[in-house]
């Protein structure tokens, strides 16, 4: 359950999606616990992980799908700002995907992601050292407890930030890093604000 080094000093030989690729061919178990897929991403695994996550996040869902994905994100998002060697509770470890649920949300995400990896090149390093990535952890982690507000639609867009923002970690793009943490503070803002306007609006309704 943990893996060798998150953030190796050594480029990475192949692709997150490349790897998710070949895990999801390549797996012949009916289901797929977070521990076996930190494990199998390798120096991949938690950052890999949380851009599952927030990729799962970032699409349609039945209502409630936001809290149950977003409390392993709030996790994950927390490892991250600690530094160190990842590690899972039992309790998180043990949850699984449908392995059938699982190639399909990678059949559909990979045209997407293998887009955007054209674009990710190392830039801006001092975004993508380990103290930076530690305070991104922290925006993650914030953006983690928005997500999982009962709020209409409002997991999509801090959802998304986290995306951008695990994308740029992965492969030390310090601009898709910088890009993801401006997108989330104004997505906090906006929900914030519509949160307030709705607050308001509810009170003169009630004549408060």
């Amino acid at each position: 359950m943990r893996p060798p080094d998150t953030f190796p000093s050594e480029p990475r030989p192949t692709t997150l999606s490349r790897a998710l690729t070949h895990l999801a061919e390549r797996w012949s178990e009916p289901r797929l616990s977070i521990a076996q897929l930190l494990t199998a991403l390798g120096d991949r695994g938690l950052i890999g992980l949380l851009l599952i996550l927030a990729v799962a996040n970032a699409i349609p869902n039945p209502p409630g799908t936001s809290t149950v994905l977003g409390l392993p994100m709030l996790y994950l998002s927390w490892q991250v700002t600690r530094g160190g060697m990842p590690w899972l509770p039992q309790f998180l470890a043990d949850r699984s995907f449908d392995i059938t649920h699982f190639r399909a949300l990678i059949t559909r995400a990979m045209p997407y992601l293998d887009r955007v990896e054209r674009l990710l090149r190392p830039r801006l390093a001092v975004l993508s050292s380990p103290l930076a990535i530690k305070a991104v952890g922290g925006v993650c982690l914030i953006l983690s407890i928005v997500l999982i507000l009962p709020i209409p639609f409002g997991n999509l867009l801090p959802a998304t930030a986290i995306a951008i923002i695990a994308l740029g970690a992965l492969e030390r793009d310090g601009l898709w890093i910088l890009g993801g943490v401006l997108f989330g503070l104004a997505t906090t803002v906006f929900l914030a604000s519509a949160v307030a306007v709705l607050i308001t609006a509810l009170l003169r309704l009630l004549g408060l």
